[in-house]
């Protein structure tokens, strides 16, 4: 059964033009059927997927080329890997695990990524959609002879596969064990390799606190150094970026590598594009429906594979997942033009000082229309600048202008409340969202109609951030704070609202201050950078806003990485290290290529 997906370009459709071809052209029209019709509402051809047969005749025939009809495999019913039950999510396809190199594993939220992490690892066994009767192990090699993976399912079953698991969640590792991040670490290093990972990732300070205690960022490397240090032969890291700032996540970059120089079998799973990009051998694309089913392609290119994913479409299978592309206009935000005298805020220089701790901000201002990004290490001082300019906390020198009205996202939001989400939205609009203006200028572009009856304590991670950048956006002011709108969302999730926020700035002539560490994000939203320099926790200074080639180019210096174009999609791509580019680029002082 193959599902057909017909895609009419409207604006490309001129059937005063042509001479209707893609109608009278079409065999199941000709057999009696209404496949393509002239809408007689809009004035354009419209096609009727259910009984279209997918023959292409219509695209050939277009002189416009308004026409594009993909086949979805909707159910590859032979390839059905696993079904957790009747009416349930199911996976068709696993990814090919490689020795010796990083597979990076990308897909939307709820596609079976941890499904396939799950089964290759041997904590689940595939039922190859039989859940009422589940096959026994010679069912399923019968079912994998002549594929790589026979081989990898003989080890699972005579138990000869050890997997060590980066959990998703770090936050529930402080919950399941008492002790020390020391204790966690020394308890699981089979490989004795405590010290030399400490050091890699910047634990120093952070074992001999009691695991309650860590921050996320220290979770977070503490449980890719647990996963590191066990002496296994496949290793699966499951978001290793969240809480890291940008200068931790290439550390984690690293020290996942190094296992592929020992021969280990490696897997990641990471909406960072940046990170993953940097990080991955090849890359296999997840595709589907999220909590419905998942579809894992052939194995490709990190570049094929990430450029693949942002058209949403896969030449060698033919099949488009999404109806739109994602790009990146490089020159629509460092080009465009800010009238001077246009300020929203102008802010002076700003000091704050605590016990062990002090920031210093150089002055700046915010113009209408403008996205400011806010780059830098953790702890040095941004969500102390934001709090600063938003009122939420006072500056020991220098006066923030008091008449501009701001409304701020902060990084860790609060679910314990059981309320509607509707009702919160409400709350930050000032009056019902349901039929309102607002609902339709940032409710339905960022799609979460569909939350409003379900209560706060009960959303995942994505959704929350999204309820809460909707009711930032919601409230009547000047300008938007966002501290890391990235975090829990996946990569389409990110795109989409990285340009929304930018459009909906614009429009409205708003402005917005977003801090972020995710660089392609960043890259995407800022017109211009505010970058934070100076030594983690104990004190940080802030820039001006810069333009965003300098802002980018003092960054990345800073972080020993350079910046390259895809020439196809023009999404940074980060040069592999010591690479031909990377030298070159390095040489000429262009670690940002904005070309």
């Amino acid at each position: 059964m193959t599902h057909r997906v017909a895609v009419l370009d409207k604006e490309l459709c001129q059937p005063k033009k042509c001479g209707l071809e893609c109608i009278k052209y079409c065999p199941v029209n000709k057999s009696g059927a209404d496949c393509i019709i002239l809408n007689e509402e809009i004035k354009k051809a419209q096609i009727d997927e259910d009984i279209c047969n997918g023959c292409g005749i219509c695209v050939k025939v277009c002189p416009f080329d308004a026409i594009t009809i993909v086949n979805l495999a909707s159910e590859l019913a032979t390839e059905k890997v696993h079904q957790y039950g009747q009416n349930s999510f199911r996976l068709f396809r696993l990814p090919m695990p490689k020795k010796g190199e990083v597979v990076g594993l990308l897909g939307r939220n709820g596609i079976g990524k941890s499904t396939v992490v799950n089964i290759l690892s041997g904590n689940v066994k595939p039922n190859l959609g039989k859940y009422n009767d589940p096959p026994d192990w010679d069912e399923i090699l019968k079912y994998y002879s002549g594929t790589e993976l026979k081989s990898h399912f003989e080890k699972i079953k005579d138990g000869q596969i050890k997997a060590s698991i980066k959990p998703q969640q770090v936050s529930q590792i402080a919950q399941v064990f008492e002790g020390t991040g020391k204790e966690l670490l020394e308890k699981y290093d089979e490989r004795g390799v405590s010290n030399q990972l400490t050091k890699e990732l910047g634990l120093e300070n952070s074992l001999e606190q009691n695991l309650k205690e860590l921050s996320g960022g220290e979770l977070q490397r503490l449980a890719v150094a647990v996963a590191v240090s066990k002496d296994a032969d496949f290793y699966f890291f499951d978001e290793p970026s969240s809480y890291n700032d940008v200068f931790q996540r290439t550390r984690v970059a690293k020290t996942i590598q190094n296992l592929t120089k020992i021969g280990k079998t490696v897997m990641v799973v990471e909406h960072d594009l940046t990170l993953l990009d940097f990080l991955s051998d090849y890359i296999e694309v997840l595709y589907g429906e999220p909590a419905a089913y998942g579809i894992v392609s052939g194995i490709l290119s990190t570049k094929v594979g990430i450029n693949v994913f942002l058209d949403g479409y896969l030449p060698s299978e033919n099949v488009r997942f999404r109806d739109k592309k994602f790009t990146f206009d490089v020159s629509s935000s460092s080009t465009t033009k800010f009238q001077e005298g246009n300020e929203v805020i102008k802010y002076p220089a700003l000091e704050k000082k605590y016990p062990s701790f002090s920031v210093s901000i150089e002055s700046g201002k915010v113009r209408k229309g403008e996205v400011v990004g806010i780059m830098g290490a953790n702890a040095l001082g941004k969500t102390t600048m934001m709090k600063m300019i938003a009122g939420v906390e006072k500056p020991d020198s220098g006066k923030i202008d008091k008449k501009v009205k701001i409304a701020y996202k902060p990084q860790y939001l609060q679910n314990d409340i059981d309320v509607e989400v509707v009702s919160v939205l409400d709350k930050a609009n000032g009056d019902p969202i349901e039929g309102s203006q607002e609902e339709e200028q940032i409710i339905d572009p960022l799609k979460i109609k569909k939350l409003y009856n379900k209560s706060v304590k009960n959303l995942s991670g994505g959704e929350l951030q999204k309820v809460a950048i909707v009711s930032c956006l919601l409230q009547k002011v000047d300008l938007y704070a966002l501290d890391e709108p990235s975090a829990f969302l996946d990569v389409e999730e990110r795109i989409a609202i990285a340009k929304f926020i930018q459009k909906f700035v614009r429009s409205f002539e708003k402005s917005a201050i977003v801090i972020d560490h995710d660089i392609l994000l960043m890259d995407l939203i800022s017109d211009s950078m505010v970058i934070f320099e100076g030594t983690s926790g104990v004190e940080g200074h802030a820039t001006s806003p810069l333009s965003k080639t300098e802002a980018m180019n003092r960054f990345l210096r800073s972080l020993d990485i350079s910046f390259r174009r895809d020439e196809k999609t023009r999404r940074p791509r980060v040069n592999k290290l010591d690479s031909r580019l990377d030298k070159g680029q390095k040489e000429s002082g262009n670690f940002y290529y904005r070309r």
